[in-house]
């Protein structure tokens, strides 16, 4: 890591600074999502189907339909999704291509 990169951070850091509030917008309806019945959070198909009819974007939708999707998966798979799965999922939805690196491995993902 350069000096450059040490004092304003490297470009991987800029775009997870930049998603991280939707990443918190997610996890902060946990407790919302957790107090649906499985055919309230069924419903969120409907519910979203119409607010984008109306005029909402997906990109208004997302913290919640992802929010939805984990109480799902954990429901039904009892898997819970990571912050770094959301990350990625945020990153695909923008039609990027998210590259994960651990361990000296190095994982990307295409939608």
């Amino acid at each position: 890591m350069n000096l450059f990169q040490k004092v304003f951070g490297t470009r991987s850091e800029h775009e997870v600074k930049r998603i991280m509030p939707l990443v918190e917008k997610t996890e902060s309806l946990r407790p919302e999502m957790q107090k649906l019945t499985d055919e309230q959070l069924r419903d969120k198909t409907r519910e979203f189907k119409k607010r984008l009819s109306e005029g909402e974007t997906l990109d208004d939708l997302l913290p919640e339909a992802f929010a939805v999707v984990r109480e799902g998966a954990k429901r039904v798979l009892g898997m819970e999704h990571y912050r770094v799965q959301i990350i990625g999922g945020i990153i695909l939805h923008q039609g990027r291509i998210p590259c994960f690196y651990t361990s000296g491995i190095s994982e990307c993902t295409g939608g």
